[in-house]
């Protein structure tokens, strides 16, 4: 006899993670299984950006943030405290980079409207994947859901009105199943998405290892006439690209041998590595499906979309989808909203997806080791040394210019909430640990309250003063921490709660 669930989520990093704890918290019944045995411990990702810290803040994580940030950030002063030269001032960087252009601190206009409101959330960057994961694990197990290892989805049968997914000998019976297995998604190919992009022309290597040579090997991002090469941020993790074309076989162990060669190649320098802690290969590989659901099917990070890791934004896109899809997909499962809320998320998250591909591909293109490439690589590079152009990109990248289009004319819909301080002396994103939309009433107007009532199993009302005077008066927030009302257009909040909560009660 088949298991029974709501949703079946294929992938325990932190994309199926986040999305499995998001649709626990609306009360949806998810089975999360994982191909495998045991967390991946590759090194990935090494930090986050605003959106990210942001979701994770909602949901009560800061404190936990704060922590491995903390020491994350002895770690990498401890490296950068022998080497650094103490005899002349050196710029700070930004802790962002384009293309291996390194974006300076004294560049940032600290006074750009983007910045404002963010929250402390804004402050926690450097938070690697491992961690992320580590921090979802132990959520989703307060959360009570099930996590099965070493479980292979190996077919399933969509007929309509459920889906049947087999895992070896075991049937399991969903409404719904989300591939967040990766880019080389089972479920992805099994429901037959196309997968439209660009071929790889780049090979990448990433690793930490304990080697002996590179005493002399600058800190940072540097280009060399075969390559890019990284060198830090803590001792013995570098990353070499080299554009020679993607790898014979990316599946093969990666040994001492290759890294050696490679480090030499794109540096000059001969090392001798010792161990090989943890190291993973890498392309530019750009694709993204053209619609993330097919029938009762739907995929979330890089199942939906596969690019260069150069900006950090793999990880970030990720969470974002599943922090976009897990109040809606557990709305229709519920039978709060009609099925065709899920049509949003497509339409929201594809058009970022589509954005991080053209980033990352723009800085491949600047990469290049061929004469015009480098002397566009010059001329971007002089142009980033600019208040102008470091304050742009960095906000592009750190992901507080991402707005959907919901169809209105006021700035803040579309955008993540402003997390600002209450006179109560909490904060807005403090309020939203539960789950659930917020009216964030900050006038105490019993009116307002009124009209919210018939969705009062949705939305939570937090009526409380500012700490600051401060515009617009009222907003209704998803619980994805985006702004679908303000008070500065009255007449339009009944339309946006029924689009996006449903028919009142």
């Amino acid at each position: 006899m088949n298991e029974t669930r709501d949703v079946v989520v294929v992938g325990a990093g932190p994309v199926g993670l986040m999305l499995a704890c998001e649709l626990r918290l609306a009360g949806v019944d998810v089975l999360v299984v994982e191909r495998l045995a045991a967390p991946d411990m590759t090194i990935k990702a090494g930090a986050i950006n605003v959106p990210t810290a942001q979701a994770l803040d909602r949901r009560g994580l800061l404190p936990r943030m704060r922590e491995v940030q903390q020491a994350a950030m002895g770690r990498m002063g401890q490296m950068f405290g022998m080497k650094q030269i103490q005899a002349a001032p050196v710029r700070r960087p930004a802790g962002a980079h384009f293309a291996g252009i390194m974006l300076w601190q004294d560049n940032i206009d600290g006074e750009d409207p983007a910045f404002a409101d963010i929250g402390p959330a804004g402050d926690v960057r450097f938070i690697d994947q491992q961690s992320i994961e580590a921090m979802l694990a132990e959520r989703a197990a307060e959360l009570g859901v099930p996590v099965r290892r070493g479980v292979e989805v190996t077919g399933f049968a969509d007929d309509g009105i459920g889906i049947t997914v087999q895992c070896g000998d075991h049937g399991i019976r969903a409404s719904w199943l989300v591939g967040c297995d990766g880019g080389r998604s089972t479920v992805r190919k099994l429901a037959g998405f196309e997968f439209p992009g660009l071929d790889p022309e780049i090979t990448g290597r990433q690793a930490l290892v304990e080697m002996s040579g590179a005493e002399n090997v600058p800190l940072g991002w540097h280009t060399t006439p075969t390559g890019i090469f990284v060198n830090g941020p803590i001792p013995g993790r570098f990353l070499t690209v080299e554009l020679d074309g993607p790898p014979a076989d990316r599946t093969t162990p990666i040994t001492a041998q290759e890294l050696e060669d490679s480090f030499e190649r794109v540096t000059g320098v001969k090392v001798s590595i010792s161990r090989v802690i943890s190291a993973t290969r890498f392309t530019d590989n750009t694709r993204q499906v053209p619609d993330y659901r097919k029938g009762r099917v739907l995929l979330a990070g890089d199942a939906a979309h596969v690019h260069s890791p150069f900006g950090g934004q793999g990880l970030n896109l990720g969470v974002g989808d599943a922090v976009n899809l897990g109040w809606k997909l557990a709305a229709v499962i519920r039978g709060r909203s009609p099925e065709s809320l899920l049509d949003t998320y497509t339409r929201e998250r594809h058009p970022i997806g589509a954005w991080v591909l053209d980033w990352t591909r723009a800085q491949v293109a600047l990469m290049r080791t061929d004469p015009r490439s480098r002397a566009l690589r010059a001329v971007t590079a002089d142009l980033l040394d600019t208040r102008a152009a470091t304050t742009r990109v960095l906000t592009k990248i750190s992901g507080v210019l991402h707005r959907y289009d919901l169809g209105s004319a006021d700035p803040l819909v579309g955008k993540a909430a402003p997390d600002f301080e209450l006179a109560d002396g909490t904060r807005v994103a403090d309020h939203f640990a539960s789950g659930t939309a917020v009216l964030l009433d900050l006038t105490d107007s019993s009116a307002l309250r009124e009209r919210v009532a018939p969705w009062s199993d949705r939305v939570t009302v937090v009526t409380a003063k500012p700490a600051q005077p401060r515009e617009p008066l009222a907003l209704l927030i998803r619980p994805d921490g985006i702004v679908c009302w303000t008070s500065a257009e009255p007449h339009a909040l009944d339309l946006a709660l029924t689009t996006w909560f449903g028919d009142p009660l």
